[in-house]
């Protein structure tokens, strides 16, 4: 039946009894098979090779497609549950999906789903059944991915207060390329917009004619106009995600400029903009993103409190000025230590203040008045970045809507000697970690040491890609890829006692136990010549250090099309709630070197059995 269903559906396309390679792959396309060109010609050059022509009759390209798609691997395993090897009852569906797929319950209803939507045999259909044919289609489909479905969609409790997720940040979000001499460009928000980030930085500038611009400052970056910003993000903000937008301020505008910049965030984002509290204005606990859906938030430096500002907003404050007190300067990111000069001297990159962690803040460290637009500062509700002076301090005078930003280097270091702590704060205040300054080429550290101790805000180069932002954007695709992740409840409680390097009794050990069976159309290396790479497959698990392990398959040779492994590793996982999965695709190009051929990361409690 199988044969006389591909037949009616290809012999219209052979009236003229030869068809060339454009022809296969739309013809291919019709039977609704996902194929990668660069396989499909090379199978069609080896068939045609033998004829010396460039066309294929029907009978050649029936070999060309059970070549492709009627994998052994798939074959094994619906003659494990089809009796005749022909066809599946329903029945036998079921079967399939308690076994293999861990299905527990509705397995009749799922079964009748599947062949629904997947069987292409009409009569096989109305049969309650599925062919060889539907089996392929089901197990190619969406509904055999990796990951979880229901974790495609927003399931987490998203009414704790903000401190109590991760969320999904950008660094220097304006830069496409490098940190000094690279374009600013607005595509920067629009892309990490589209990819869910919900903090975004931005940084400003006086610019002439009074309009205000957002480059990296003492740099050769090129500039952009701060109200071309907003009008992006006015436009791409709840694209990918209804949850709040925070928008990070690095201010270095004079206070005329940051009027403008207020009249154009107020102007453009008009009721996106969050201009009041919600509710109560005594603020004890930060709202909710659920709460806060659809708005746009501003994080910048403020003067006094949430109460005065907001009495004020009824009042005309256009020209006035507040003033803060602040060690040196008004930007949290231009400590010392992480802003590097343009041309670092004597080829070192790494400066005396970076060897020694910063000491608090002296009596003699000269204080310096800044003065802050009111109409800026009044736009400021549940973000108010204040700078961070150490934990007791924070502990002690911090509210719960002001939060901090702490470059990588001394954050590692807080990661290493005081991370009880440094979890204490991030359990009570939204921490934002950037890169330091001296990553010019906009390199990125590794989140997962920083996500480890509950800091929500890890700030990306979203521009470079590599290992790191393949964490981030793993983590990110839980939750239904909405930019806000729950903190497991130990980076929640205010009591906790868990560090990374001591998980005591907050380890859930889970043990993992991964088949790697085969792969598929694998993309051809750059490097190769031929359409035969040489893959091997890494397995990798990020989270506490005690979890951080790698492990590899073995190397099959020259097979892009269909490398087969039957390997099974294993795992134990202490902080499962931490841990995310990387699945990575080599080709060993030689015995030291091998090339990037793709990769997938996902939280190893998203991933799907079966």
């Amino acid at each position: 039946i199988s044969h006389t269903w591909f037949l009616s559906v290809i012999q219209n396309e052979f009236r003229t009894g030869k068809i060339d390679l454009d022809s296969t792959m739309k013809l291919l396309e019709t039977l609704q098979i996902p194929f990668d060109f660069a396989h499909v010609k090379h199978v069609f050059k080896k068939t045609v090779d033998k004829w010396k022509t460039n066309t294929i009759n029907i009978e050649d390209f029936r070999a060309i497609y059970r070549a492709i798609v009627h994998r052994v691997e798939f074959q094994e395993l619906f003659r494990a549950y089809s009796p005749n090897n022909k066809i599946l009852a329903d029945t036998e569906l079921v079967e399939f999906l308690k076994k293999e797929q861990y299905e527990t319950e509705g397995c009749e209803t799922m079964a009748l789903e599947i062949i629904l939507k997947h069987e292409p045999i009409e009569e096989v259909k109305k049969r309650r059944q599925m062919s060889f044919e539907g089996f392929i289609r089901y197990m190619n489909s969406e509904d055999c991915l990796i990951f979880k479905s229901d974790h495609r969609t927003v399931y987490q409790d998203m009414n704790h207060p903000l401190c109590d997720y991760f969320i999904s940040s950008s660094h220097n979000t304006y830069l496409v390329s490098d940190q000094l001499i690279g374009p600013s460009d607005l595509w920067g928000y629009t892309s990490a917009l589209l990819k869910g980030c919900r903090c975004l930085e931005i940084d400003c500038w006086d610019g002439s004619n009074n309009e205000p611009v957002v480059y990296h400052g003492h740099t050769l970056t090129s500039k952009i106009l701060f109200h071309s910003v907003i009008q992006v993000i006015d436009k791409y903000a709840f694209v990918a995600s209804d949850y709040p937008v925070v928008l990070s301020l690095e201010n270095h505008c004079s206070p005329k400029q940051q009027e403008v910049m207020a009249e154009y965030l107020e102007s453009i984002l008009g009721d996106k903009l969050l201009t009041s509290t919600i509710g109560d204005t005594d603020v004890t606990q930060l709202p909710s993103p659920e709460a806060l859906k659809f708005k746009i938030l501003v994080k910048n430096k403020k003067v006094g409190t949430i109460e005065e500002g907001m009495l004020r907003r009824n009042l005309d404050s256009h020209g006035e000025t507040g003033e803060i007190s602040d060690l040196e300067n008004m930007s949290d990111e231009d400590e010392s230590d992480e802003r590097a000069p343009l041309f670092p001297r004597n080829g070192s990159s790494k400066r005396k203040s970076e060897q020694k962690p910063p000491a608090p803040p002296r009596k003699k460290a000269k204080m310096k008045k800044i003065k802050i637009a009111l109409a800026l500062s009044d736009l400021v509700i549940y973000t108010k970045s204040e700078k961070f002076v150490s934990f007791e301090h924070s502990l002690a005078n911090q509210k719960c809507y002001e939060n901090n930003s702490i470059g990588e280097t001394q954050a590692r270091k807080f990661v290493k000697h005081s991370a009880k702590e440094f979890v204490s704060h991030t359990s009570r205040f939204i921490t934002r970690i950037y890169p330091k300054g001296t990553r010019a080429t906009s390199s990125n550290y590794n989140p997962q040491d920083f996500w480890n101790v509950g800091c929500q805000m890890v700030a990306l180069n979203f521009q470079t890609p590599g290992v790191q932002m393949e964490l981030q954007n793993g983590k990110f695709l839980d939750n239904g890829g909405c930019g806000y992740v729950l903190k497991p409840e130990f980076l929640r409680k205010h009591n906790s006692t868990f560090t990374p390097q001591n998980v005591g009794r907050y380890s859930k050990p889970m043990s993992l136990s991964i088949r790697l069976i085969s792969g598929h159309q694998l993309p051809p290396s750059n490097l190769s010549k031929t359409n035969k790479a040489d893959p091997l497959v890494h397995i990798e698990i990020y989270g506490v250090p005690e979890d951080q392990t790698k492990k590899k398959s073995s190397v099959i040779k020259s097979n892009a099309l269909s490398p087969r492994w039957d390997e099974t590793f294993s795992f134990t996982v202490q902080v499962p709630e931490l841990a995310l999965i990387r699945f990575c695709v080599e080709d060993e190009i030689s015995l030291v070197a091998n090339d990037f051929l793709g990769q997938y990361t996902l939280p190893l409690l998203s991933l799907s059995k079966g």
